[in-house]
């Protein structure tokens, strides 16, 4: 969601000096209009004009110096406004912001829009449009072309036949803009339908961007802006305390007064950002996150955790509890079906945290990788993975689906044989020396005959930086009985590396 404020520069300047909405109005940047009201625009002046051909247009013409900090310090105002109304806005420049849609919460997007801008008419801002689409830029789009106090949405998917209509000057490439018009390119749609290569040839990488806006292909939605300091909750001791559980215990009226603000504002604190401090100056913060979002009992929870882990050299007498990442409070609540996760598993899960440590309690789960092992993400409970890696690349030599079910913390040492009781051996070209007959996937095992196999999937990577590394080989092997193993050959030996259950 894109909220504008037409001609911001104006109404900044024009509480500045206490000017009536009727007058002509120009604010100049750089000896150019930069901005002017509507009864300027009425009489001939336009955007990027020089000062004197304006003055000449509209002799009446008031003219005031462009002053940055001025729109910045008012647009504040409307910014507050919105931040009551949803969280995470994003300044783009003063007059326009952009924001994540509430809608689940208000009913739907056109409510919320409907009702931001009764809110910020309520407040005083009297010419606000809003655009609605799946993207920044063309939401911006959409609310340039809104109604005064009304919205535009751009349904879903349909960005693309939005902007091949409109004029190729809403592009900010001044530059851009002028080359493209001297070649024959008046809309987005002529300038959409000309090749991504070709652009980026001839244009460079400001102008494949500007290709990527005209196609609807840029994915930039609002990332918020940062969080106002009076949702920060501060708790100072005097004297410092040493132990663990006085602090958290003196913690808690500040940890509830922080979910307490937060549900004020409709708002929950899905990631937190604890910091301690002590009387030798000693700083420490940690960022934690939750799977569904934090309460006071998880805020103490976690603040012990991070004494314990860290403990602090001399008397902490500092406790500060900062909320790094928000989420409105309707899209985080029960659904009418219960799709939100049990508030009693929460705090079960949490509870067992505490007593085995952080580490204790891990979450599964998939990322890239050619190994096995390597395809295992465990996540403490409650944290957000990092560094994963994405499982859509190609990975050369990873198996196919499906996975194994049971894979070995290490390999085990296993034997394979052709059907004469010779071992099996794998060539540096990948090929195997005889057939499967037999094989023992571990030590523990007797020899059991192959009913099928199926390889090799071949890895050899880093040969070029590491002397040591060798060709590894993959095979599937299954037993009379049904049971598949998945083994390695690598070096003159193999090994065990998972079962198919």
């Amino acid at each position: 969601m894109a909220v504008w404020c037409p001609d911001w520069p104006v109404i900044a300047a024009m509480e500045q000096e206490n000017l009536p909405p009727h007058l002509a109005i120009a604010v100049i940047n750089k000896g150019e209009v930069f901005a002017c009201s509507a009864p300027a625009r009425a009489e001939g002046v336009r955007r990027g004009m020089r000062k004197r051909d304006a003055a000449a247009r509209c002799p009446e013409l008031i003219i005031i110096d462009h002053n940055r900090d001025l729109d910045t310090r008012s647009f504040e105002s409307v910014l507050r406004v919105i931040e009551g109304f949803s969280p995470g806005v994003e300044v783009i420049r003063p007059g326009l912001c952009a924001l994540t849609v509430p809608g689940r919460y208000y009913g739907g997007e056109t409510k919320a829009a409907a009702l931001l801008s009764e809110t910020l008419v309520s407040a005083g801002i009297w010419d606000v449009r809003i655009g609605i689409a799946d993207d920044l830029f063309t939401a911006e789009q959409a609310a340039r072309l809104a109604a005064v106090q009304d919205h535009r949405v751009i349904e879903p998917d349909a960005s693309p036949a939005f902007l091949a209509e409109l004029p190729i000057g809403v592009l900010a490439d001044d530059q851009l803009v002028g080359l493209l018009l001297r070649m024959g390119i008046n809309t987005l749609g002529d300038f959409a339908r000309l090749s991504a290569r070709d652009v980026l040839t001839r244009f460079g990488l400001s102008g494949a961007q500007a290709h990527r806006l005209a196609a609807g292909r840029w994915e930039r939605t609002a990332s918020g802006r940062p969080l106002p300091p009076e949702l920060e909750q501060q708790l100072d001791f005097a004297p410092g305390l040493e132990t663990i559980e006085p602090i958290a215990f003196s913690s808690r009226q500040t940890a509830e007064a922080f979910v307490s603000e937060l549900s004020r504002h409709g708002q929950v604190c899905t990631a937190i950002r604890i910091e301690i401090g002590t009387e030798g100056g000693w700083r420490h913060d940690r960022r934690w996150a939750h799977p569904r979002w934090f309460d006071a009992v998880d805020i103490i929870d976690r603040l012990r955790w991070q004494l314990q882990s860290d403990p602090p050299p001399d008397p902490v007498n500092l406790v500060r509890l900062l909320p790094d990442q928000l989420e409105f409070l309707g899209t985080q609540g029960d659904g009418l079906w219960g799709s939100a996760p049990g508030e009693r598993i929460q705090h079960g899960i949490a509870r067992v945290q505490s007593m085995i440590g952080f580490d204790g309690v891990l979450t599964a789960g998939l990322q890239g990788g050619r190994e096995p092992t390597d395809r295992q993400l465990l996540t403490p409970w409650g944290e957000q993975p990092i560094s994963v890696r994405p499982t859509d690349r190609p990975w050369p030599g990873q198996l196919p689906p499906p996975a194994p079910s049971r894979v070995f913390p290490q390999p085990v040492p296993a034997e394979v044989q052709d059907r004469d009781g010779r071992p099996v051996l794998i060539t540096d070209r990948g090929i195997l020396t005889g057939e499967p007959g037999r094989f023992r996937p571990t030590q523990e095992h007797r020899f059991t005959p192959v009913e099928a196999w199926v390889g090799p999937w071949l890895i050899d990577e880093r040969w070029w930086t590491d002397p040591q590394a060798s060709l590894r080989a993959r095979f599937q092997l299954v037993t009379p009985d049904g049971s598949a193993w998945l083994l390695m050959a690598c070096d003159g030996r193999w090994w065990t590396e998972a079962r198919y259950d």
